[in-house]
């Protein structure tokens, strides 16, 4: 990866070499894709480690260059009785493992957090299982 800012034609961009080439491919954040982001430092109950994320904001907002992406971080802990807030995500793609998307932990994170991305994209089934956590997180009935 390049250093952030380098070269992009938009806050919103991430640049990496491809191949060996000296063609840059340019990579945005897309609403349902997974990206490694680090989440410290959190405070008290807030979710924290370098972990993975799944974008929730608007693809326009991602293009347009806003300095954050709203994600809803994921965990491996799976808590019985916490399905109305979490949703089950499989492993696929480079997410090596199942985990589970923390409605309830939604955040607004500046764009320098982000690292390896995209890992995987949920798939419209997840999307819309984890649009209605995220209605019931915010009281959004």
């Amino acid at each position: 990866m390049l250093p952030r800012g380098a070269g992009l034609a938009s806050p919103g961009a991430r640049s990496s070499a491809s191949g060996g080439g000296n063609r840059a491919v340019v990579e945005i954040e897309r609403r349902g894709d997974i990206w490694v982001a680090r989440l410290n430092p959190n405070r008290d109950g807030e979710i924290g480690k370098v972990r993975p994320v799944v974008v929730i904001q608007s693809d326009a907002l991602s293009a347009a260059g806003l300095a954050t992406v709203l994600v809803v971080p994921l965990t491996t802990q799976h808590r019985p009785g916490s399905e109305a807030l979490r949703v089950h995500i499989s492993a696929r793609g480079r997410l090596r493992r199942d985990c589970w998307a923390m409605a309830e932990q939604v955040r607004a994170l500046d764009r320098s957090r982000f690292g390896d991305g995209p890992l995987a994209t949920l798939t419209a089934d997840e999307l819309a299982a984890l649009e209605r956590a995220l209605q019931a997180a915010l009281g959004m009935w």
